[in-house]
């Protein structure tokens, strides 16, 4: 016997419309024109026979109808994801995909990565270096390592590691006509960052040092190049003592003074709710917190 329902895009348009109650918002989700979402809506109308948007004061609003069809619309959809997902997790073997913002993949989790392969040799880790935020419904990851302020609704988040920041520079620079005895000695530096400046503005704050001018200085696009810039010798980086471990470790940077600050931002994992409990995941996971605490000596 068939079964007379509505096309999946319209189901699709209704239930992110209803939503954000926006057909712009729905559009910008679904990655689709405001007119496309517009004629999927129409569709499902004419289908159903009856209206389920009304405007009313420039305002999108949900008719009686529409109030009654779309809770039972957004249900199916979560059905549909726990139901794949529930199949995915039932696949022991295949590739565990992680993004994870280049510097930490570069700095921190590829030296530490043969480790989790040797403990679970069956899982094969795929890295996807990005800055981006991971949409997990159209995107094939698994987990993410984010480096932000830690506000992820609707996903299951992790805090890895806090960061800690202070400047950092080669050895040489120490040694130099140049004096870096005091913070107030960084005025005749060049100063390393990226396009975000904020870490050296707070950092000089709470140093009580004015006058720099941080127009000026080197500038790239990602901390691992400044950290190398700073390696070589080319000035003094607003130093992440997390990614930059090895480096002072080794001696290829030294930290001049000793006042450090936390980042407002932190490294985190995450997933979607659902994939939290996957072997591969959760064992990814695991390693990844029980690895943390091991080097932090707890």
């Amino acid at each position: 016997m068939s079964r007379k329902i509505p096309p999946l895009k319209s189901l699709r348009a209704f239930e992110a419309a209803g939503r954000h109650l926006s057909f712009t918002r729905a559009a910008d989700e679904l990655f689709v024109t405001q007119a496309a979402v517009s004629h999927q809506i129409k569709t499902l109308e004419e289908f159903l026979g009856l209206p389920l948007f009304i405007r009313r004061n420039r305002k999108l609003l949900l008719t009686d109808e529409g109030q009654n069809y779309w809770p039972k619309i957004r249900d199916v959809f979560e059905n549909l994801t726990a139901a794949t997902e529930l199949v995915k997790s039932q696949v022991a073997g295949g590739p565990l995909t992680v993004s994870v913002v280049p510097t930490f993949a570069t700095s921190w989790l590829i030296p530490r990565l043969s480790k989790f392969n040797k403990i679970y040799p069956d899982i094969e880790v795929r890295l996807k270096a990005s800055d981006e935020t991971v949409d997990f419904l159209r995107e094939d990851v698994d987990v993410a390592i984010y480096y932000e302020i830690g506000n992820y609704p609707g996903l299951h988040s992790v805090s890895l590691l806090n960061e800690r920041l202070t400047p950092l520079c080669a050895p040489a620079l120490l040694e130099g006509n140049k004096s870096l005895s005091k913070p107030e000695d960084l005025k005749q530096h060049n100063l390393l960052h990226d396009f975000n400046t904020k870490d050296w503005q707070k950092w000089l704050r709470l140093a009580g040092v004015k006058g720099i001018d941080l127009s000026h200085g080197s500038i790239f696009s990602h901390t691992s190049m400044v950290l190398q810039a700073a390696i070589f010798g080319q000035g003094i980086a607003m130093g992440h003592l997390v990614l930059s471990q090895a480096d002072v470790l080794s001696g290829r940077l030294v930290q001049p003074f000793e006042m450090t600050m936390e980042s407002d931002f932190s490294y985190d994992v995450v997933c979607p709710i659902e994939s939290a409990q996957r072997p591969k995941v959760k064992a990814f996971i695991d390693w990844l917190l029980e690895t943390v605490k091991l080097e932090s000596g707890y």
